[in-house]
Formats: structure tokens, C-alpha cells, sequence
């Protein structure tokens, strides 16, 4: 359960609101006159702040030490090795460790458990699993079965989503990364409807090793991903009975946009794409469901297959323009003008649609430090908790608190994006109650929660699971244990009749999590190691009063700087926590007191920007 902040600190945080405008660090923007100007900035113009402000952009943020290095190189060399980081080592990464909780049998995997049921009734198998020839509840195993691998599959791809957390904080290839998280709100699509870790897994590894490179090649990739096959009803696309599905999306959200094409080039776009389709997590094609003859698309006839129209969507001089201004709002700034637009498309059609020369391009521009740019990206959930343990200097994401569950108070689920259309960012990450929420992740991540149950090994607030466990714990039969409390309990004649069911899907639900608990390995339950005190006594800076630390940690941790009020509030509180101003007369006994410093200093609303 989530704690709310405490009352004392949230009166401070929430103060800060009311002050004026916050302040943005004159050495990292370059002022008005740099908006616009994509002319790459000189080395002269190079320092720690635009260091930070880049690798923040790109990555998810460095520790001052790293972004000390960083400034001392040549800016035209960092940026190129964020482009294209093919030669950097990044062997300490490790790989997915999957559990194993696929079975063959479980492919094809029904769309409901009633169709797993009839299907185990006329074929007298389903899943794996033959039907019993007599007996209670014939059926039970396949409905048993059926829920398991809704739980393992879930469970799977929230470990999936922490290993991808942590590569994101380890890595010496940080734009890998944040370009995959690109993509992935990009080309969205969601476990519920999947439905399987497999298939989500591997659209991951295509972002994670195509993201930089030929958006061509992604593109197909896509096309003929599983996970994107299995979310946007491949299955149902054949010949004489086309699904829009894709075809419209891939027009409206993933090339062009809206208005550039029409109702019937989607019709037509349909037919190119039929017969796509997958088996098991490999892309097949069934010719026999493929629609073969003419089509008319974007105004070109032809016998057109699915890669012939991406070709003819990629000519589209909208397409370059399209995409560039979706990765310059993801990286840069949120408003985007006509001229820009048409700069940028042109830096990716003139490449060939090559994603490293445009993000250089921007990178590298003066617009990228201008005013207009430094300090004004409202960071996503999942930025936010990847870059405080990045800043803070962990290798590595705890699990304490849990990853899943802080993004998703948050608003963002890694694999579960709330439409086709993915996560809407900006102004919509913020709202009271969200604000709150980061407050809560701050101090989850300074005061750990001691009561912490972890929520993979516990079926949470699904009160007919815990209601069904806890009865059989107490060794009561299948019937009794899933009858209906209250009003609706079942009389003894229907409770009798329950015995003969073919099966029982209350209790399946709960076998399916018991059988999945069983097999999916548990995620690690540690805590942030973070020493403050540390940090403050190491530092390279002078760090002598309670206003030097402040100050230390506001430089560390912010790219944008409070109003001077908050800031002397800050040291005013910690002034009365330490009962002094001199650092060294508190070392031995400051942790607390800059625990909650970090809390208050996490939660500002200048910490949600970067």
C-alpha cells in the first residue's frame, strides 16, 4: 500500500508551489537566440550543465563524476558515441533470466477460458491437457491450466519490465535504452492483450538493437512482430475479409499521422497485409489467406504486399517529417514549428531515414541548449525512477519499493501502455494527485517501507483469490471453499450439484496463481544502498554549512533550480534538524536529517523537470 507523505514534509514540499517561477541554470541554456538554430554548438560552449542536460535527453541522467568526464570531452565525440555505441562494451549487462514457465501445448493460446473450455470439450484436449475420461469436474485441468498461464505471463512480463529498468540504470549505452522506451510508446502494445512474455520480450530486443539504425527496417520488424501481429488482430486479417486494424494504425500513428490519407487507402493498405500472421513467436505468412490482386494505395496500383506498402508510405514526403517531429518531441521540447518540422524531415529523408544522423543533428544544435529547450521536459514516470537512482548512484534498480508498482501509481507501465496509441506525456504526467504520488516514491526510496509486501508473491486486492486461499488453507473442499459469501452463497441443492460441474472457475483462478507462484522465479527484495552522509563528506565541493548542502544536493540532483525562497526554506529546515549550520559538528549523526532533506528535495516540482 502506498504511503502518503507525512503531513510535516508535504507542507514544505507543497509550499514550494506558491513561489515564483522556478530558475533555470544560465550555463546550461543558451538563451533565446539559440531557439531554433539547429548550427551544432562549438566546444567553447561546452560545460557541465549542457553535459547533464544532454545525457539526461539521451540517457536517464549521471552522477556529478560522470557528468564531470563528460564535459571534459569534446562534445561532437560525446554525442557520437551516443549515437552510435555499436563499439562501446556493455558486457555487463546481464540477460533475461527467464523462468521457464512456457510449456508447449499453450500455443495457440485461447482467447477466453470458455473458449479453452469447449474446445477441451470437442477436441477432449486444450492447452496441453487431455480431459478426464470420468470423474469430478472432467474439465478442471484445462481451466486450471488456462489461468495459469494468465498469471505466468504477467508475472513474467513484470520481471521482464524490471530486468529492462535495470539495463536501463547499468548501461555504457544509455540512448539504447531511452530509444527503445521511445519506441515502445511508439509502436504500443500492451501484455493484457498479448498475453504473452515471449512475444513482448522479443519486440523489446527489435527496439533495443534496431532503434538507432534504419526505420525502414524497424518498421517491417514491427509489421511482422508477434507481439504487434497478436495486438492488432493479424489473425482475422484474410482474404475477402480484411481487419483495418494495422493498416490504419500504421498510417495514423506509426508514419504519418492524420489527414494524409484516406478511408479507402486503408481499406486497400488492409488487403496488402493479409495472410500476416505468426506461429508461436515466429512471423508466417499463409498465401492462401493473402490477398494477391490489385490495389490501389497513396494513389500507386499494384499487386502490393505488406513491404511494397511500407515502401510506398516511407515516399510520402509527410512520413520524414512525421517521424522527425515525434522524435524531436520525445527528446527536445514539446512544441514543434512548420519550419522546424520541414528541417528536420529533411535531415532524415536525406539519410534514407537513418535515425542516428537526425538525433545527432538535434544533439548536437544550439536549439537543443536553448531556452526554450534546457529545463522544460516534464520527466515520465519511468524516467523519473530510473534517473533518482542513476543521480544517486545505483547500479542497479531495488526491490524495495517495487518497480512495477511505483511506475503504475505513477501513470506508466512498462509493457502495458493504456492504448494503441501509447502514454500521452507532457502536462498529463502532472496533475495534484500525481504530484503526491512522486512525493511518496521519494520517500519510499529514502525511508524504505518496512511493512513491504511484495506484490508478485501476493495476489493483492483480488479479494476471491485470497477469499478462496484462505479456505482451503483451512482444508475445506473445492465447493465449499468457493462458494459466495453473503447474499448470493448457494443453497445446499446447489452446492451439491456444484460437485458434478465439469469445472469450477473460481477455484482455477486461484490454482492458476498457486501453480504460477510456484514456477515464476521472485524478483530481489533489496533496498537502495545510499549513504548522504557519504555523498556530502566525499564530495570534491567545499561542503562545510547545511547551505552547502543543500546546495550540493540541488546541483546534484536538479537540472532546474528552485526559487530562492524554496531554497532557503530548505536550509532552514535542515538547519533545525541538524541544531546547527556546521556540517562537521553533525557528520556523526546528519544521515536522518539529510534523508529527509532528499525527500523534501525529490518531491519539488522543479525535481519532475528536466
Amino acid at each position: 500500500m502506498k504511503r502518503p507523505i507525512s503531513l510535516s514534509l508535504a507542507g514544505t514540499v507543497l509550499a514550494a508551489l506558491c513561489f515564483s517561477v522556478p530558475t533555470l541554470a544560465q550555463t546550461c541554456s543558451g538563451g533565446d537566440a539559440w531557439v531554433g538554430d539547429l548550427t551544432p554548438i562549438a566546444a567553447q560552449d561546452w560545460n557541465p550543465a549542457r553535459a547533464a542536460h544532454l545525457m539526461e535527453r539521451a540517457g536517464f541522467g549521471e552522477t556529478p563524476e560522470a557528468v564531470a568526464r563528460i564535459a571534459a570531452q569534446d562534445p561532437d565525440k560525446v554525442v557520437r558515441d551516443l549515437v552510435a555505441p555499436q563499439g562501446i562494451d556493455n558486457s555487463q549487462l546481464a540477460a533475461f533470466d527467464e523462468s521457464g514457465v512456457f510449456d508447449e501445448g499453450l500455443d495457440p493460446f485461447p482467447p477466453s477460458r470458455p473458449a479453452a473450455t469447449e474446445l477441451a470439450k470437442e477436441k477432449g484436449e486444450a492447452l496441453g491437457v487431455k480431459v478426464k475420461p470420468g470423474g469430478n469436474r472432467r474439465l478442471q485441468p484445462v481451466a486450471n491450466r488456462f489461468f495459469y498461464w494468465l498469471r505466468a505471463s504477467k508475472l513474467e512480463t513484470q520481471r521482464l519490465a524490471y530486468w529492462w529498468a535495470n539495463r536501463m540504470v547499468a548501461t555504457n549505452r544509455p540512448l539504447e535504452e531511452k530509444m527503445a522506451l521511445f519506441w515502445h510508446g511508439h509502436f504500443a502494445t500492451s501484455e493484457d492483450k498479448v498475453r504473452d512474455y515471449r512475444k513482448m520480450y522479443k519486440q523489446l530486443q527489435l527496439f533495443q538493437s534496431k532503434g538507432l539504425g534504419d526505420f525502414r527496417e524497424l518498421l517491417i520488424g514491427v509489421a511482422q512482430d508477434p507481439a504487434m501481429l497478436a495486438y492488432l488482430d493479424a489473425g482475422v486479417n484474410v482474404k475477402g475479409a480484411p481487419n483495418e486494424n494495422f493498416a490504419r494504425e500504421i498510417m495514423e500513428l506509426f508514419t504519418m499521422g492524420v489527414g494524409n490519407y484516406t478511408e479507402p487507402d486503408i481499406r486497400e493498405g488492409a488487403r496488402a497485409f493479409t495472410g500476416w500472421n505468426f506461429v508461436g513467436t515466429k512471423f508466417v505468412v499463409n498465401s492462401d489467406k493473402h490477398d494477391g490482386e490489385e490495389k490501389t494505395f497513396l494513389g500507386q496500383r499494384g499487386k502490393f504486399d505488406g513491404v511494397q506498402v511500407i515502401d510506398i508510405i516511407l515516399k510520402q514526403p509527410v512520413t520524414a517529417e512525421y517521424m522527425a517531429a515525434k522524435l524531436y518531441r520525445f527528446f527536445v521540447r514539446e512544441d514543434i514549428t512548420p519550419e522546424m518540422r520541414k528541417k528536420l524531415g529533411e535531415v532524415l529523408r536525406n539519410n534514407k531515414y537513418q535515425v542516428a544522423p537526425l538525433l545527432e543533428t538535434m544533439f548536437r544544435s544550439r536549439d537543443f541548449y536553448s531556452s526554450a529547450s534546457c529545463g522544460t521536459h516534464i520527466k515520465s514516470p519511468v524516467e523519473l525512477v530510473v534517473s533518482t537512482y542513476k543521480k544517486l548512484g545505483s547500479r542497479d534498480i531495488p526491490g524495495v519499493p517495487d518497480f512495477h508498482e511505483t511506475t503504475s501509481a505513477l501513470g506508466q507501465t512498462l509493457f502495458w501502455p493504456p492504448t494503441v496509441a501509447g502514454w500521452a506525456h507532457g502536462r498529463s504526467w502532472i496533475t495534484p494527485g500525481l504530484l503526491i504520488e512522486r512525493g511518496n516514491f521519494a520517500r519510499d526510496v529514502v525511508f524504505p517501507d518496512i511493512a513491504f509486501v511484495a506484490p508478485d508473491r501476493h495476489p493483492g486486492g483480488d479479494y476471491q483469490i485470497l477469499q478462496v486461499s484462505e479456505k482451503t488453507a483451512r482444508g475445506l473442499d473445492i465447493t465449499s471453499a468457493t462458494q459466495s459469501d453473503g447474499k448470493d452463497m448457494m443453497a445446499t441443492s446447489n452446492m451439491m450439484a456444484d460437485r458434478d460441474e465439469d469445472f469450477n472457475t473460481r477455484f482455477a483462478s486461484y490454482r492458476g496463481w498457486q501453480m504460477a507462484l510456484q514456477r515464476v522465479k521472485p524478483l530481489p527484495r533489496h533496498t537502495a544502498q545510499l549513504d548522504f552522509s557519504k555523498m556530502v563528506l566525499d564530495s570534491k565541493a567545499r561542503v562545510e554549512t547545511a547551505s552547502d548542502v543543500v546546495d550540493y544536493f540541488l546541483r546534484r540532483m536538479l537540472t532546474v533550480q528552485p526559487p530562492a525562497q524554496t531554497r532557503e526554506r530548505l536550509v532552514q529546515f535542515l538547519e533545525k534538524e541538524l541544531g546547527t549550520k556546521d556540517v562537521g559538528q553533525a557528520q556523526t549523526y546528519m544521515e536522518e536529517s539529510l534523508r529527509m532533506l532528499m525527500h523534501l528535495i525529490l518531491s519539488l516540482p522543479e525535481y519532475q523537470l528536466s
